[in-house]
């Protein structure tokens, strides 16, 4: 269920010792991962060939990772784990030395290569350009530093980012994964996913190639999505609680999936996709009387809670094109022959292409076809954790076949993945009304379609499932996207260098003019958050094409800000919504490191104030920080409980008068109530414009203050 199998160190021992794999040369190392972070969907992808259950951390604690939406949120993940299998019959299989009835080989949904099924040989990400520079009082200050990586720029690239995977397989065909994300708002929620299987034939790093023709060839893949990472995390400190019935959410146990468009003759036929989302759970919140029905969305319940929906994603897939043959290339509308839902502990997860059982077990999942009824109509209005047996729950299942392929023959297959639903501003307005009506205190509650009820449940729920509209919506788009060749109109890039230095009476931003050249520019506009960058953010500024620099003269001193900076046009090219502009991606220069007002430095020990004096971290507005002002510009504050316990030790190191603290333990607890003494010991000596010493290293004096809690 939640245990992974996969073992980065003995994969890649194994794949050395039996295919003599040189990672630096022929083959490509199997555990490297690349991400997405372009748009409002994030993910990672790896070299494998797919995204297996713990496979970028290794960790059963992480086990819900990837596919991020709203990825400006923390812990907003529904991608559980992942598979492709490749199966074909009546296969003469050369290390068994035998014809065997199926020969199925896999990748995930917890296996990766166990005995070198697949072997990656390229991964490489290209971008139209680079991640921008991002700089806060000196520092690199973004996440793109490290997970943004463009191995090439091609500046004509349509996607803004495109992975390229290649790997042979033992099976003797060769998968080309090609991957593209957008930035544009309108497309930054979904991921085209481009496949070319060909057989050439190689079964082995070495390149060897066996000719032969494959029958009844089969193209599945799975998705296990999972819901409630943000309601039922695993850590036990603050500021994490949980409110989810049980962490079983996270891992799929309660997903509902569903399947559309699988009959192209039906009225109404528009699409052929499958989507899940957070099912009713029988564990779950129940209103008291007289709203006792279950819930969607899983709101934040608890006493003190806002009511806020944390899981409001609808995630799944649309077939963009599949082959009909190998040499008839148009699109095939009764492919997927198989979508149904896959039990995701019990219906053969195991890999071994050598157990000609397990094999031939698999490939009868690939081949069921469609599910009739759905997984989701079977469920209903019922708790999908009590659908079926399986202690996993259940993932969508997509099979593509049976394709003959004659040595050198390929089949194309593209499909788009995406996440969409309510918005974040959305999950707050209408849990906390939610929320309201559960404890008496709103009795009104307008539904989607303009009618009213008196009854927060209802309200709740069908404000819920219009996330189905969404996520329809944003297929639409992505098969639009590429029908068009990925012509879409791209937004200004952004700029490539963003500099933000704290100063004394303000945060001065400076940013490179390189976007001023695009068609139609317009201008810039600078968003602001206030003590982390996981929050809403507020337009500050909107600048002229032109300005390249912005004081932030609102900011206010004990608080720590982030920002981000957009280039925008003039809205004539927006194919969606004309007239409005497109902006750059704001995940391009987002900080993450917080810039703030700062006092000059002092050179007297007597002039350290600690502020707020008592600190109440129920109720204070700097959510539980501590200032330190008047310090000298270097030294070390030791923090002691009255018992003399040292709990934490900061280093000022940045040459003025300030520092903020958490107010957090050095193992990450917040102190109890009381009083606590914060030692101040000079680290450096400080000298006046003379070069006369005023204050001598090592001088020190404390200072008392307490805490409420």
């Amino acid at each position: 269920m939640r245990a992974s199998k996969f073992n980065k160190v003995s994969l890649i021992i194994f794949l050395l010792l039996n295919f003599n794999i040189n990672i630096s040369g022929q083959a490509q190392d199997p555990t490297e991962i690349k991400w997405f972070r372009v748009g409002s969907l994030h993910s990672w992808f790896s070299a494998a060939g797919m995204e297996v259950e713990t496979g970028r951390t290794g960790l059963a604690t992480e086990q819900l990772d990837g596919l991020r939406w709203d990825a400006q949120f923390l812990r907003q993940d529904v991608e559980a784990a992942k598979a492709v299998w490749m199966g074909t019959t009546n296969y003469f299989d050369r290390f068994l030395q035998q014809t065997i009835p199926h020969k199925v080989i896999s990748i995930g949904t917890r296996i990766v290569d166990p005995i070198g099924m697949f072997i990656p040989v390229e991964f490489k990400m290209l971008g139209r350009f680079s991640a921008p520079t991002v700089i806060v009082d000196g520092e690199t200050a973004t996440e793109n530093k490290v997970n943004d990586v463009v191995d090439e720029v091609v500046d004509t690239l349509k996607p803004d980012r495109m992975i390229i995977s290649i790997l042979n397989s033992t099976i003797g065909i060769t998968v080309t994964r090609k991957l593209m994300a957008f930035s544009q708002q309108n497309h930054d929620n979904y991921f085209i996913h481009d496949y070319t299987f060909k057989n050439t034939g190689i079964y082995n790093v070495n390149g060897d190639v066996e000719n032969k023709t494959l029958t009844d060839v089969y193209f599945f893949f799975q998705y296990r999505y999972a819901f409630g990472l943000e309601a039922y995390p695993l850590e036990t400190n603050p500021p994490y609680t949980a409110w989810g019935p049980s962490n079983n959410i996270t891992w799929g146990r309660n997903a509902v999936n569903q399947q559309i468009g699988m009959d192209p003759s039906a009225p109404g036929f528009e699409m052929r996709a499958e989507y899940s989302w957070y099912g009713r759970h029988s564990q779950g919140y129940q209103a008291p009387p007289p709203f006792q029905s279950s819930i969607l969305g899983l709101p934040n319940h608890l006493d003190g809670g806002d009511g806020h929906i944390s899981t409001p994603q609808f995630v799944g897939t649309v077939t963009i094109h599949a082959d009909k043959t190998a040499i008839d290339k148009t699109d095939d509308l009764l492919q997927p022959k198989t979508t149904h839902h896959v039990g995701s502990d019990t219906d053969y997860q195991d890999s071994d292409q050598f157990n000609t059982t397990l094999m031939s077990n698999k490939y009868g999942v690939m081949t069921r076809g469609h599910a009739n009824p759905t997984h989701a109509n079977s469920i209903g209005n019922g708790f999908a954790d009590q659908f079926g047996a399986d202690a996993g729950g259940f993932a969508q299942g997509q099979g593509f076949g049976p394709y003959t392929l004659a040595p050198g023959d390929s089949i194309h297959i593209v499909f788009a993945e995406g996440v969409a639903g309510l918005s974040r501003e959305q999950c707050y307005e209408i849990g906390a009304l939610w929320k309201d009506g559960i404890n008496g205190q709103a009795t009104s509650f307008t539904l989607p379609n303009g009618t009213t009820t008196s009854d927060p449940n209802l309200y709740l729920n069908e404000w819920v499932m219009t996330g189905e509209d969404s996520i329809l919506q944003t297929f639409r788009r992505a098969i639009q996207n590429y029908q068009s060749g990925l012509t879409i109109p791209q937004s200004p890039p952004p700029p490539n260098i963003f500099e933000v230095n704290s100063g004394g009476d303000r945060i001065s931003l400076t940013w490179s003019n390189n976007a001023e050249s695009w068609p139609n520019f317009q201008g810039y506009k600078i968003f602001r958050a206030i003590a982390k960058p996981d929050t809403f953010y507020n337009l500050i500024a909107t600048l002229p094409a032109g300005t390249n620099s912005f004081d932030d003269v609102d900011a206010r001193r004990g608080f720590e800000y982030y920002y981000y900076i957009q280039s925008y046009d003039n809205g004539t090219t927006n194919d969606i919504n004309p007239g409005e502009p497109l902006a750059s991606s704001k995940f391009y220069t987002m900080t993450n490191r917080p810039a703030f007002l700062r006092r000059p430095a002092k050179n007297s020990l007597s002039e350290i104030r600690i502020v707020p004096n008592p600190v109440d971290i129920r109720t204070n507005p700097f959510e539980g920080r501590i200032a330190f002002y008047g310090l000298p510009p270097q030294c070390v504050i030791r923090i002691f409980t009255e018992k003399g316990d040292l709990i934490r030790t900061i280093d000022h190191t940045n040459g003025s008068g300030d520092e903020l603290w958490n107010s957090l333990t050095s193992s990450e607890q917040i102190p109890v109530s009381g009083l606590y003494i914060a030692y101040f010991e000079v680290t450096e000596d400080v000298r006046d414009d003379s070069g006369n010493i005023i204050l001598t290293k090592g001088e020190s004096t404390f200072k008392k203050f307490i805490v409420i809690r």
